[in-house]
């Protein structure tokens, strides 16, 4: 019973007493602790890396879609030059297309009206269309592999 009145103060014996079984107490939890961690890591990792490279193929994805619209826009330019052929356009696509890393010869190229024909004024569009699986870094899920990346461009015949 006097141990229970005893002071810390007066009894240096209960503080170490105390201090010891705090640390037992701590110990035992930061052993049970770590296991926790692994545990975490295993649940949040798969999804957090899941997220990450669906990052990267959404930014791929918009920066080939902006290069295919800048192809067809060149070739635009080059159909509405008198002289210009539908193989001159394709060509043209394609070249620019090859030179940003996409592989032109995937690409569907298509010129309407043919440029050759074109009357001045007249309208010729130059669209191109290329499957997102032939520019994706990773496989591509089955959700995408349907998906292709479309542009067009429209000018006036000079």
């Amino acid at each position: 019973m006097s141990e229970r009145l005893a002071s810390p103060a007066t009894c240096p014996q209960a503080v170490l007493k105390a201090s010891s079984t705090t640390a037992r107490r701590r110990a035992s939890f930061g052993r049970r602790r770590r296991g926790a961690a692994v545990v975490e890591f295993a649940i949040v990792a798969p999804i957090f890396f899941l997220m990450v490279f669906g990052m990267i193929e959404f930014g791929r994805m918009v920066m080939v879609h902006q290069l295919l619209v800048g192809a067809v826009r060149e070739g635009a330019r080059q159909a509405v030059v008198d002289g210009a052929t539908a193989a001159d356009v394709e060509l043209t696509v394609r070249s620019y297309l090859t030179a940003t890393s996409i592989d032109g010869q995937e690409t569907q190229v298509n010129v309407a009206p043919d440029p050759v024909g074109a009357e001045k004024g007249v309208a010729v569009t130059v669209t191109a269309a290329i499957a997102f699986e032939k520019v994706s870094w990773l496989p591509a899920p089955f959700f995408l592999q349907e998906v292709t990346l479309n542009a067009a461009s429209t000018m006036r015949h000079e």
